[in-house]
């Protein structure tokens, strides 16, 4: 069977809060009392633990009278008890033991002990070999009557001496609390001061981020406008030499006319020269032609007719010939 939940009994604060949080680190579930009594109280009103850890100086009722009481008890007499204590001797151990004591650990636990104890502890539950608890008559071991009047003595000198320890032990634990409140306090005014200062910190420096923020926002939008700017500018200059005349492209494109115009003007009239001249040479071939022909006609006509008919010929040959050299003469003149 695992040991699940504890009993922790401690006036001390402070040794209360430690010892829980190994407990709890062994996943144990802890309930706490703050005195001997308290854990009596509580034993009778709530489900049992699996194990007690009972401190061993208390104010009032100490550990081992608690002890005696719990064993003395049928209903809790079986639960584990363990003494925490600062005392190691082996005569206290076995003391502790014969009133019904499981084991001791050690003030101030540590992780080792305690994982020692707890395992030791489960493995005597799992087998069934814990200790049986002592029999008691009236809250002490019983004894024989032959011891009972040495011990008187030792009684009283232990119950003496248990009283000193108990207000000491009181003493002890009254300092230790006011010194934990004391310092708990310190550390949670200290905590609100370094929040305070973090928090002081933390807002300057917002503050400076956000007026870097802000120039460096400034300055990347003056940069940006300037560079718009440029682009514009440059754009503009290419348009304008790209489209549109400006006045030197005008200039450029009259002069162009004006020479196309004057190579088209020499161009005409070089055409028309070489057209006349070419229409003088056929008027002068044509003309030679018809002479030549009617030269043939009336040496031809002036064998076979009179010299009337030539002297005709001749005349109308002629003006016929004058006549198509004043007609090419209009034509191309």
């Amino acid at each position: 069977m695992a040991i699940k939940n504890a009993l922790l009994v401690d006036d001390s604060k402070v040794a209360r809060f430690a010892l829980s949080k190994l407990l709890e680190s062994h996943n144990m579930e802890v309930n706490m009392a703050g005195s001997a009594e308290e854990a009596l109280d509580f034993l009778s009103s709530h489900r049992r633990p699996d194990v007690i850890f009972m401190d061993h100086l208390m104010p009032g009722m100490n550990g081992v009278e608690a002890t005696k009481a719990i064993k003395a008890n049928p209903e809790t007499a079986n639960i584990p008890i363990i003494m925490c204590t600062s005392r190691k001797s082996p005569s206290f151990m076995e003391e502790a033991q014969n009133f019904g004591v499981y084991n001791i650990l050690t003030k101030p636990p540590h992780t080792e002990g305690l994982s020692v104890v707890l395992n030791q502890l489960t493995s005597d539950v799992s087998k069934g070999t814990l200790p049986e608890p002592p029999e008691v008559l009236n809250g002490t071991p019983q004894a024989s009557a032959e011891e009972g009047e040495g011990e008187v003595e030792q009684i009283a000198r232990s119950a003496v001496k248990t009283h000193i320890n108990n207000r000491l032990h009181e003493l002890l634990s009254d300092l230790f609390d006011e010194q934990f409140d004391h310092l708990k306090r310190a550390l949670d005014e200290s905590g609100r001061k370094q929040e305070a200062l973090v928090e002081e910190k933390l807002k300057g420096l917002e503050e400076r981020v956000r007026k870097q923020t802000h120039n460096l926002r400034d300055e990347v939008a003056a940069e940006v406008n300037l560079h718009l700017g440029r682009e514009l500018a440059e754009l503009r200059q290419t348009l304008t030499q790209s489209n549109g005349f400006t006045s030197e492209h005008m200039a450029d494109l009259k002069d162009h006319i004006t020479s196309v115009q004057t190579i088209d003007t020499e161009f005409w009239q070089t055409l028309q020269s070489e057209a006349i001249q070419q229409a003088h040479e056929i008027s002068r071939q044509t003309a030679e032609d018809i002479a030549h022909r009617t030269v043939e006609l009336y040496l031809a006509r002036q064998r076979s007719s009179t010299s009337k008919f030539y002297a005709v010929g001749l005349t109308i040959s002629l003006s016929i010939f004058t006549a198509g050299i004043a007609w090419l003469s209009g034509l191309f003149g």
